[in-house]
């Protein structure tokens, strides 16, 4: 029986001069037993699992090679060269000179290398004519040597060009140079890896080599569920909400009336948040069945007359529009819900809550939004409360997202006034961006609910998505949520920790 590639290579390691230097590179030597290379790798590895046989120390060589099309070139010729030998010495027009062997790409080389002119004033139309006798293809002849092996003879300046050109490859080669071990054989023994009742038995066990064991080697990882980056980072900012002692509000009303969601927040019913092409409108339930009747009056009044030191937007308010049912497009409505819930105790107490849910709006989709994605948002409610408390409280919050860098812009909101946008300073981008949005809550917003008058309320809200997307490298949103998100990504993904 022929000897395997293993024992082949253990024949030829000890034919080799004793030294420091002695060894052989693997390469070389799947040249010399005339195998590939990679099945003579493949031998080296199952040599190391027995032992000490033999030593194998991983080396990286760069080489040239010839990609597809440099072969064809090397074949046939340079695209310049073949269409200047197809061209007839009286020339064709240009519109037919790109059409000969070599293409537009040998057209372009040609007219640039100088061996051809063009006549532009002959009859027909522009004229492609020869303007040397001879020329000699030194693409063809470069791609010959590398063929050859005498890549590295090649001027820089050459070997750059043909890569440029996609006819020459460097690839990176991994071998092995390997020397004789501590327990050189050309013997193959296979060590055990299994002890047997057969071998304590009849005793074989005390004569018979064992491979050792690896008490540092892992075991398969066990199947189980992955967390999606969203809901790393949904964690995370529970948990620093959690520390600033806020509670966490109900949320999970995905369909909300148009109430809660625009008119109890004093938005009005004109106002174009509130029109299809922002808001995803119910068909069925169209209308919601009961609202707070006293509550749903005051509000009707705050928008239609004014009141509470306001004179209101002075417009028919009507109840049929406030009833429409809606995918809310905020999670504001459920603080809505909350404060009202709050006005209606016997006696009021001051409180911090938070939300992160869903929310829906009828956007463009595009790189950076979709129809659905998730609102964080915060509410203090409390006596006395200022600009100067929502600014602090936001320094506090942004700083344990590892955010200290902030601007306040005064901006509008219908529910809140004053109303500002809140700014960071992204290192990456070199450049102040949008991170969130505050405010404090109108008096025709609170009052109408039954709070004493004394008391203020100030929110902020932020995305889910945006500082998932900066936090995991991820540019496109329809990656991050939908249909296309590879499951590979959310399997590769690690902990998200956010750097206060």
């Amino acid at each position: 029986m022929a000897p395997s590639v293993a024992e082949q290579l253990l024949q030829r390691l000890e034919r080799e001069a004793a030294g420091p230097d002695a060894g052989l590179c693997s390469l070389e030597a799947a040249a010399a037993l005339g195998v590939d290379h990679q099945t003579l790798v493949g031998a080296v590895k199952s040599l190391q699992a027995l032992g000490e046989v033999i030593e194998a120390e991983a080396r990286a060589a760069r080489r040239w090679e010839l990609s597809p099309e440099g072969a064809e070139v090397l074949r046939d010729g340079s695209p310049e060269v073949r269409l200047f030998r197809n061209l007839p010495p009286g020339g064709l027009p240009q519109s037919d000179a790109v059409k000969l062997p070599g293409g537009p790409v040998g057209f372009n080389k040609a007219m640039a290398n100088k061996w051809l002119r063009l006549e532009r004033g002959a009859a027909g139309g522009p004229r492609v004519l020869p303007a040397v006798a001879e020329v000699q293809d030194g693409v063809q002849e470069s791609l010959r040597r590398v063929q050859g092996g005498e890549a590295e003879s090649l001027p820089e300046r050459d070997r750059a060009d043909l890569k440029r050109r996609k006819l020459l490859l460097e690839v990176t080669l991994k071998t092995y140079w390997i020397r004789k071990g501590s327990a050189f054989s050309t013997a193959l023994t296979r060590a055990e890896t299994e002890l047997t009742p057969e071998m304590i038995a009849t005793g074989s066990w005390q004569a018979l080599p064992f491979k050792p064991y690896n008490f540092s080697a892992l075991g398969l990882p066990p199947a189980c569920g992955h967390l999606h980056p969203l809901l790393k980072v949904r964690s995370q900012l529970r948990q620093i909400f959690l520390e600033m002692g806020f509670s966490e509000m109900p949320t999970d009303n995905f369909v909300e009336s148009s109430f809660w969601n625009f008119d109890a927040l004093f938005q009005p019913q004109q106002h174009p948040a509130r029109d299809q092409h922002d808001t995803f409108f119910l068909q069925d339930p169209a209308e919601a069945l009961e609202l707070p009747a006293g509550y749903t009056a005051k509000v009707k009044k705050v928008h239609a007359q004014g009141g509470y030191g306001s004179q209101g937007y002075k417009y028919e308010w009507r109840l049929e529009e406030a009833r429409k049912n809606l995918l809310r497009t905020h999670t504001t409505s459920a603080s809505a819900r909350l404060l009202y819930r709050l006005a209606r105790q016997e006696k009021f107490t001051p409180g911090k809550y938070f939300s992160i849910d869903r929310v829906f709006r009828n956007e463009s989709l595009d790189a950076t939004h979709l129809a659905e994605f998730h609102q964080v948002e915060g509410v203090v409610a409390d006596r006395g409360l200022t600009l100067g408390h929502l600014m602090g409280i936001l320094r506090q919050f942004f700083s344990k997202l590892g955010i200290t860098q902030l601007r306040f812009k005064p901006a509008y909101n219908p529910y809140t006034e004053p109303s500002m946008e809140v700014f960071s300073y992204h290192e990456g981008l070199k450049k102040w961006v949008e991170v969130g949005n505050s405010g404090v809550f109108r008096p025709e917003m609170l009052l109408p609910m039954g709070l004493p008058e004394n008391v203020s309320v100030i929110a902020w809200g932020l995305s889910l998505e945006r500082p998932t997307m900066i936090k995991y490298g991820i540019n496109n949103i329809r990656e991050l949520v939908g249909h296309r998100v590879n499951l590979q990504m959310v399997y590769d993904s690690p902990l998200c920790r956010l750097d206060g």
